[in-house]
């Protein structure tokens, strides 16, 4: 009598939950060693974050009081000095970075859910509905977003950083959801998307399971990509004075810093911080978005293989010409 073979046991929920984590954290690592913009990107952006989350533990400052006496130049107390009004601008940094990073984040949140919803329906389902929304995608487009922003904003008077994300995400997805629509009408002509029709899946399950999947690389990069525009129009809003003036943001800093004519008056300090804080953490993402535009766009992966192959090809011929 031979011996039954003990049955293969399928992965409890469990194991697979802690196999696809193990995955996705081999691959983001994966993505961000192997690649120069990602890890320079990404490793200012941890910082930053890190920084303006462990505010409390950097300084001791109240970044609303006063603190020392006006335009102090940076010394070893007040790193990067006061303002006009005493306080330390230091404190402004990290606490500011707090709300101008939660601005981007919410914006590119809106625009990113917007874009989706908005172009997966358009290229999958096609006729009137893409005719339509594609309709509405071309008269949003024609806008000029910054103009219509500062009108928004000074119609509905000084606005918080809320609805200053909510404004910049609600007129910001027409891009993103160009872009997911074209590629979304390339996946609904592929087999497993066809396989699924035929064997009677919901249209939901096939936008969610099937095509969804297939276009994280582009929403993401269009997540990134409005943030980067979110936080350069929000500080470009709060600096033409239509944010809140009270509110401690890297914008508002740059707009007192105007008020109190800092850099005719000798404290340069208070306009320079902010504003290369801005540029520093706005090309922190725009190296983000070209690492994953590096990804997820066939052609500069060709680049990448060619430039590794003429180099090889040239080692190659190096080696024939010494024999």
């Amino acid at each position: 009598m031979t011996p039954i073979a003990n049955p293969v046991l399928a992965p409890s929920p469990w194991q697979s939950f802690r196999f696809r984590c193990a995955n996705g954290l081999k691959r983001t690592s994966g993505f961000f060693l192997t690649n120069p913009p990602a890890l320079i990107g990404g490793g200012i952006m941890i910082i930053v974050v890190l920084a303006c989350l462990l505010a409390p533990m950097l300084t001791d400052y109240d970044p609303n009081r006063r603190v020392a006496r006006p335009h102090v130049a940076p010394n070893a107390e007040h790193v990067f000095g006061t303002t006009r009004q005493g306080r330390d601008v230091f404190a402004q940094v990290l606490y500011g970075g707090r709300t101008s990073l939660t601005v981007a984040f919410v914006a590119g949140t809106v625009a990113t859910v917007l874009s989706i919803m908005i172009g997966i329906t358009a290229g999958y389902f096609g006729g009137r509905i893409d005719q339509w929304l594609n309709f509405v995608m071309n008269v949003v487009l024609v806008f000029p977003q910054l103009p219509l922003l500062i009108v928004l904003a000074a119609f509905l008077g000084q606005v918080g950083p809320p609805v200053i994300a909510l404004l910049i995400g609600i007129t910001s997805w027409p891009w993103g959801a160009r872009v997911i629509r074209s590629q979304t009408m390339a996946i609904r002509q592929k087999e497993f998307v066809l396989a699924a029709e035929c064997m009677g899946e919901s249209k939901l399950r096939i936008l969610l399971i099937e095509i969804l999947p297939n276009l994280t690389a582009i929403a993401a990069g269009s997540f990134v990509g409005v943030m980067m525009y979110a936080l350069i129009n929000a500080a470009g809003l709060e600096f033409l004075g239509l944010g809140d003036p009270t509110a401690v943001t890297w914008g508002t800093m740059l707009y007192w810093a105007q008020s109190a004519a800092a850099l005719y008056t000798g404290g340069w300090w208070e306009m320079i911080v902010p504003a290369v804080t801005i540029a520093v953490v706005g090309g922190a993402m725009a190296l983000v978005n070209i690492a994953i535009d590096q990804v997820s766009n066939p052609k500069l992966k060709a680049g990448a293989h060619l430039r590794r192959w003429r180099k090889l090809n040239k080692a190659i011929q190096a080696k024939r010409q010494k024999r």
